[in-house]
This record gives structure tokens, C-alpha cells and sequence, in this order.
């Protein structure tokens, strides 16, 4: 395994900045700890399990969240009323919110663990990590495409607009289930051979830094609708994870009309609209 160094890689953006900053500082942090042979820490800190290895077990807990609320979308969309644009409003403001989530995974992904992935790891997998690369650019695509879909059904409503952006939600649903299915069975397991858990955390800082505070109770809600508090920060338990179950379930309620939403194994690609706070005449209730 060699060390690779790949701050000047990094994108330029004002989310590059922030995981160049924060590697040259963990560097710094490091840089009286030796190395062996193998290019491996001595001394950094160790992921949960006790390896300076990643540990990994956040990503499941993310992709929970994902499944969930991306296969929840189409159902969710077509169940609101032509012309009805209050509710419309709701639904588009919860699916640019899970648009800008996806996004920045996504591009934190990009920064830091394909590059590190196709410089450590066997050259046989390269096909592998290319192929979710490609993913990538194609889920990219969809949101772009969302979004068009989005402003043409917020602007009056309309129930062939909804139809047409249930559609690529549909689309996009169906690639992001490859997609993560794909990660968990063959990326993840190189993750946990290749990459420490200095770099796994800085990954995960450089998605963090993206969400707007006012959001994250919300954002950790979500994660433990399915997970556990594992995903949450030690220094932050105390103070988050008392509020954000209730803060997911009021937004639960507010946008699938209850405040309890299917969990994830109950969630496949189009799953019907099951709310019932949320319905208006005409609409199928459960």
C-alpha cells in the first residue's frame, strides 16, 4: 500500500477549501508519528473498532435515510391534489432539501475516496470504483433533471407536472438503489483495506460542513428514524439526539401526513403514499 498525497486534487470550491484546510491540519496534528513500511499510521486515531483503518458502519446508516426518503418521493408526489399548491410547496421544499443531502454525500465522495481508492487499492478493482464513479455523474444528471421538473410543478401545481417529476424520481430511486447496493457489496469492504480513519472522518466533515445548522437536528432525526447513535458525534449526543426524534417526527408529519413513516425495510422503489395527517379530499388514506 503506498501513501498518497491528494490535497491539490481537490476541487477548488468553497467545500474543497474546508477539507484542505482540515487535512493540512490533521497533518499537522501527525506529524511526529511515524510510519512502517506499509505507509500506515502510528499513533492516528483509531475508527470505533479499534483499527486506524475506516470504519464504515455510518455509511449503512446514511444509505437508510436514502432509501427511505428518495423511495418515498414518487408515491409522495403523485399523491398530491391538481392545483393543490400549498401542499406542493411542502413536497418541493422536502425533495430539494433530500436533492442538496444527496448532492454533497455525493460530492464528498468524489473528493476524497475514488481518488484514494484508485491509488491503493489492486488495479482489478478499478472497473469497480469507475463504475461508481459513473453513478455519480448519472445521479447528477437526474437531480438536474429534478430540478427542471421541480420549478415547472411548483409553478401552478399542476397534476401533469407532479406526474412528469414522479417519473424521474422514479428513475432516479431505482439508480440510487443500484447505486448503494453497489457500495455496500463491493466499494465499502475496499474502504475498510485501503483507508484510514483520518480520512474517512475528513470525508464525512467535508459532507457535514454542508448542511445548514438549522437543519441538523432534522438531518440526525432522520438518521435514527432507522439507525443508531452511533452516527451521532460523542461531543454531541447529549445535546441532539434528545430533540431530533421529535424534530423528524413533527417534519415526518408535515410532509407524509404521519409521524411515523414506513421504516426502510418497508420502503421499496415507488412505494405508495401512506400518510393520512396530510390528506385532502380525493386522496387515498391508509
Amino acid at each position: 500500500m503506498r501513501r498518497v498525497e491528494f490535497t491539490d486534487a481537490i476541487p477548488k470550491s468553497a467545500s474543497g477549501k474546508i477539507l484542505r484546510r482540515q487535512l493540512v491540519e490533521r497533518e499537522y496534528q501527525a506529524a511526529t508519528h511515524r510510519r512502517d513500511l506499509t505507509g500506515r499510521p502510528q499513533g492516528v486515531p483509531m475508527s470505533q473498532n479499534g483499527s486506524p483503518l475506516a470504519d464504515t458502519r455510518n455509511m449503512y446508516i446514511i444509505h437508510m435515510v436514502f432509501r427511505r426518503e428518495f423511495g418515498l418521493l414518487p408515491g409522495l408526489v403523485r399523491s398530491v391534489a391538481h392545483r393543490d399548491e400549498e401542499r406542493t410547496k411542502v413536497v418541493t421544499d422536502h425533495i430539494t432539501l433530500l436533492s442538496g443531502l444527496l448532492h454533497h454525500h455525493h460530492e464528498a465522495e468524489d473528493a476524497v475516496l475514488w481518488p484514494l481508492l484508485l491509488a491503493r487499492a489492486p488495479k482489478e478493482i478499478d472497473p469497480v470504483v469507475h463504475l461508481a464513479e459513473g453513478h455519480h455523474q448519472r445521479v447528477d444528471s437526474l437531480l438536474a433533471e429534478v430540478d427542471v421538473r421541480l420549478a415547472a410543478w411548483a409553478d401552478g401545481a399542476a397534476s401533469e407536472d407532479g406526474e412528469a417529476l414522479s417519473e424521474t424520481l422514479d428513475r432516479l430511486a431505482a439508480l440510487l438503489f443500484e447505486h448503494m447496493g453497489l457500495e455496500e457489496q463491493l466499494v465499502l469492504p475496499l474502504v475498510e483495506r485501503h483507508v484510514f480513519e483520518t480520512e474517512w472522518l475528513a470525508m464525512e466533515e467535508l459532507a457535514i460542513s454542508a448542511i445548514d445548522p438549522q437543519d441538523f437536528a432534522l438531518i440526525v432525526g432522520m438518521a435514527l428514524y432507522d439507525g443508531s447513535i452511533d452516527i451521532v458525534p460523542e461531543a454531541l449526543r447529549d445535546e441532539i439526539v434528545p430533540v431530533a426524534p421529535g424534530v423528524y417526527a413533527d417534519y415526518a408529519e408535515r410532509v407524509h401526513g404521519t409521524r411515523t413513516p414506513p421504516r426502510v425495510k418497508e420502503v421499496g422503489i415507488g412505494t405508495p403514499y401512506v400518510g393520512v395527517g396530510a390528506a385532502t379530499p380525493g386522496r387515498p388514506t391508509t
